[in-house]
């Protein structure tokens, strides 16, 4: 096993992927009626690859564990009262993050009746990361951006 993670370590360096920052997030994801894209680049995000938790980014079960409320797609009218309560469990000082133009209120597909708008018509925003969907490398680097704002 020692060899195998000296040997990541040393592909790490070689092709050139930054090295972890001092400090962590916890993030709990709630897809507020999305499409899926901004999944699965999320998702992709915690690959070998692009693997966020070098960055000291990880996925959270439950919002009362989490420092960052990371929201995809536009918020449905019926998934309004369910991102609320996820935000309201979640301790004090709470970021949220809008992921995808979605979230950000540009460009909604649907019944306009249906939409509650975007994560910032519902909720504070402190991070937004367009992109339709974004890349896994946008959306780490992004969020690694909280973790410097937070020391700050």
């Amino acid at each position: 096993m020692y060899v195998l993670l000296r040997k990541l370590s040393q592909l790490r360096r070689e092709i050139g992927l930054r090295a972890a920052a001092p400090g962590s997030l916890a993030i709990r994801h709630v897809d507020a009626g999305s499409c899926n894209g901004c999944e699965h680049e999320l998702g992709a995000t915690a690959n070998p690859y692009y693997d966020m938790s070098r960055f000291g980014l990880s996925i959270a079960a439950s919002p009362r564990h989490a420092d960052v409320l990371l929201v995809t797609g536009p918020v449905t009218t019926r998934m309004r009262t369910a991102l609320m309560r996820a935000y309201e469990s979640m301790p004090e000082p709470r970021l949220v993050a809008a992921l995808g133009n979605c979230a950000m209120g540009c460009s909604l597909l649907g019944l306009t009746t249906e939409q509650a708008g975007g994560v910032r018509d519902v909720l504070p925003v402190d991070l937004e990361i367009p992109g339709c969907p974004p890349t896994p490398e946008t959306i780490a680097i992004a969020l690694t951006s909280l973790i410097e704002s937070r020391r700050r």
